[in-house]
């Protein structure tokens, strides 16, 4: 039976990799053996479409960082713009400094307040591609201690299961921060 073949409700990669694991987890084994019986090409099918999976992701980060890029250039061309303003304004008013001088004060506000808000904007996306990235790198960990432990149980070589976490608190709960409630 191909699992492919099944709807998948939730789109993503981490439901393949879960499905890989449990069709690894839960095969039957070979008579008078201890080796497990596993379609190949199922599992190979099952990894490489969560492996096509992950891009996706990574481009939902790349378009955050290109989004971030957008507004603080945005934001770097408004500050021009006051700041160009005010120079004007201050060239035609120049008997009156009083002007000038918070025309100039208001662009520097302008200019600090876009150059902290594309920093917290940075470090927001830096963390959020830290965190999906960190996420991955267990999932695949994961994935491939359990690849190896199935070759090497068609081998015949004998396994000590994988070190599992201690807890599932280390990881959140969850593979993804969304999977928290």
């Amino acid at each position: 039976m191909n699992t492919m073949d099944e709807p998948i409700s939730v789109n993503d990669s981490e439901t393949l990799l879960r499905r890989a694991i449990d069709i690894i987890a839960t095969a039957r084994t070979i008579p008078l053996s201890s080796s497990p019986m596993i379609n190949r090409d199922e599992i190979i099918e099952i990894l490489e479409e969560s492996l096509n999976r992950l891009p996706d992701d990574l481009r939902k980060a790349r378009w955050m960082l290109k989004e971030r890029d957008e507004f603080v250039i945005k934001t770097q061309r408004e500050a021009d713009d006051v700041l160009d303003a005010a120079r004007a304004q201050a060239e035609r008013m120049v008997q009156r400094t009083e002007v000038v001088r918070a025309a100039e004060q208001r662009a520097r506000q302008v200019v600090e307040a876009a150059e902290t808000e594309a920093r917290r904007m940075r470090h927001e996306v830096e963390d959020f591609c830290d965190q999906r990235l960190a996420s991955f790198e267990i999932v695949l960990d994961k994935v491939a201690r359990t690849v190896a432990a199935g070759r090497e149980r068609l081998n015949g070589i004998p396994v000590s299961p994988p070190a599992e976490p201690e807890s599932d608190a280390e990881f959140g709960n969850g593979f993804f921060d969304q999977d928290r409630s």
